[in-house]
């Protein structure tokens, strides 16, 4: 294992909302990804997904209230409730979820992106 300069990793590619896996610590992928506007809502029944904003903002959508991230901070979805984030333009940022986390959990839609074609980078 290399050390890994996470902006380096965001340098390398321009798609927005495609994750990109970085690394892998006990059964947990780290994973990168660029937002510009909204995702889908969906849910994760046994996954708590964790996310960590580098640039720009992103804000999580929930049915309790939205939870708005700018750069530095972070914030754990907890398995089962539904969420759909939401970024503004040029938004960077870092999730941590099991690899048995799918992308927009049963809400398969023309953008989710299945766990087998998230690429490492």
């Amino acid at each position: 294992m290399h050390k890994i300069n996470i902006n380096e990793k965001f340098s390398l590619f321009d798609d927005k909302w495609s994750p990109k896996v970085i690394a892998e610590s006990n059964g947990q992928l780290v994973k990168i990804a660029k937002g510009d506007g909204e995702l889908v809502w969906h849910k994760h029944d046994n996954e708590d997904e964790l996310f960590i904003v580098f640039t720009g903002q992103l804000t999580l959508q929930l049915k309790a209230g939205d939870i708005i991230l700018n750069p530095g901070e972070m914030y754990v979805v907890p398995k089962g409730v539904e969420h759909c984030p939401k970024a503004l333009p040029d938004t960077h940022f870092l999730m941590v979820e099991p690899a048995s986390t799918a992308h927009t959990g049963e809400n398969i839609s023309e953008v989710t992106v299945a766990s087998s074609d998230q690429a490492w980078i």
